[in-house]
């Protein structure tokens, strides 16, 4: 029986990022040895096992074989007689087909750490276009390691397309789709993961209402770039320099929808846009089964982001409505995340990456302005009114008299004028 560190935990070893799990796999034994040795064995489709003390995953070595259409339409064979290589070669890329001795020696046939060096994600066989889920896995490495000049390699990504041609990418299950997508929304580059799936055709099935976003033209006033699926693109780069939260980064990924069905015949304006993509959104939360968090999170961006865009141009009771519809009150965390979603969109616009975003800073004001209200003040000064108008005038008061002294508001309605 002889144990090897393999796959994520040796290539992020390899590219000296942090490791935050580690998978051994087990060659020369059997189930019942390592039953016998305390491991406690979990997993249905084939045996793993954890650890008796550090409850890291052990698998005994294996080959796969494709018998039937979808992710799990797999044969899996283990055996004593299944060496380190024949458990290598099932695994998607050259840089996770790289195993570790306990003595620290790198045992690697399929080339993986020369991959490494030169930044490309290569898969291992021909294998790889057995399984579906590899199309969005390698696009989530594209997401993750981008930044550090790597690329999917020609004759990977001609396998991908012919993965999405066949229609097994259909018989996925929305859980494992949404698993890969929101990984590749934490990664460092997001942007990379629209990007890859549309170069090998994937981006229509998967995401079909962003992949229609492409070739629709905006108003170049507003849109230097013009297409609206590379303004997309830029938001999110602009997304992930503000934050690391996926569900603002998805809610950015998804906030101009709408455009991609706007009549053509309006293009390149696209009035109504916001209420045509909070109907999509509710499919797509339906397909992918998207968690809450994030459902409702892209719907208020969806519906409100250019109003927060034109945020001084509204009356007191539209900016008080505003706050309302976003639950700024009840729900700061949501708000600050709406904020910053907004402006990625702002800052996504070809040579307006760096602009100041005053809105932010305007809107924050008027909740606090808002969140100050004494509710029994309130009552007690409208005793006539019913308690919810009550508190209400008495915060449109509140928010007048923010507006009537609000720099931001000076500020942004300059810019605008010049």
């Amino acid at each position: 029986m002889k144990t090897y560190l393999v796959g994520g935990a040796v290539r992020d070893q390899l590219l000296k990022l942090p490791v935050k799990d580690r998978d051994w796999v087990v060659v020369g034994a059997s189930p019942d040895e390592l039953i016998q040795k305390g491991y406690s064995q979990v997993g249905s489709d084939f045996p793993v096992f954890l650890h008796p003390q550090s409850k890291e995953e052990y698998a005994l070595a294996r080959t796969e074989r494709k018998s039937a259409a979808g992710h799990k339409g797999f044969e899996v064979h283990y055996s004593k007689d299944v060496t380190l290589e024949d458990d290598l070669m099932r695994r998607d890329l050259t840089i996770n087909a790289i195993a570790q001795s306990p003595d620290g020696d790198l045992i690697d046939p399929y080339n993986g750490l020369a991959d490494i060096e030169n930044k490309v994600l290569r898969h291992v066989s021909d294998a790889f276009i057995e399984d579906p889920l590899r199309v969005l896995r390698v696009a989530r490495f594209a997401a993750r390691f981008a930044h550090l000049g790597f690329v999917v390699a020609p004759e990977t990504l001609a396998l991908m397309k012919e993965i999405s041609h066949s229609g097994e990418l259909e018989l996925l299950s929305a859980e494992r789709i949404w698993r890969e997508i929101n990984l590749a929304l934490k990664a460092d580059t997001p942007a990379e993961l629209v990007k890859t799936l549309r170069d090998c055709s994937a981006l229509k099935i998967i995401l079909p209402e962003v992949d229609a976003l492409f070739g629709v033209p905006q108003p170049k006033k507003y849109h230097p770039e013009i297409d609206t699926g590379a303004h997309v693109l830029l938001c999110l780069e602009q997304a992930a320099l503000l934050t690391d939260d996926p569900s603002i980064r998805y809610a950015v990924l998804l906030h101009d929808v709408g455009k991609g069905v706007t009549d053509p015949e309006k293009w390149p304006s696209h009035s109504g846009h916001e209420k045509l993509g909070v109907g999509l959104l509710k499919t797509i939360t339906a397909r992918l089964k998207v968690p809450n968090e994030y459902a409702q999170l892209a719907a208020v961006v969806c519906e409100y982001h250019t109003l927060l865009h034109r945020v001084t141009q509204l009356s007191p009771t539209s900016l008080l409505t505003l706050l309302e519809a976003v639950d700024a009150i009840r729900r700061p965390g949501r708000f600050d995340k709406f904020i910053v979603a907004c402006e990625a969109d702002a800052r996504g616009r070809t040579g307006l990456e760096k602009r100041d975003y005053p809105q932010h800073r305007y809107l924050s004001l008027a909740k606090d302005a808002v969140a100050k209200v004494d509710s029994r003040a309130a009552l007690d000064a409208n005793p006539n009114q019913p308690p919810k108008q009550a508190i209400r005038l008495a915060r449109l008061e509140a928010i007048s008299t923010y507006i009537a002294s609000s720099k931001e508001k000076r500020l942004i309605d300059t810019e605008n004028s010049m």
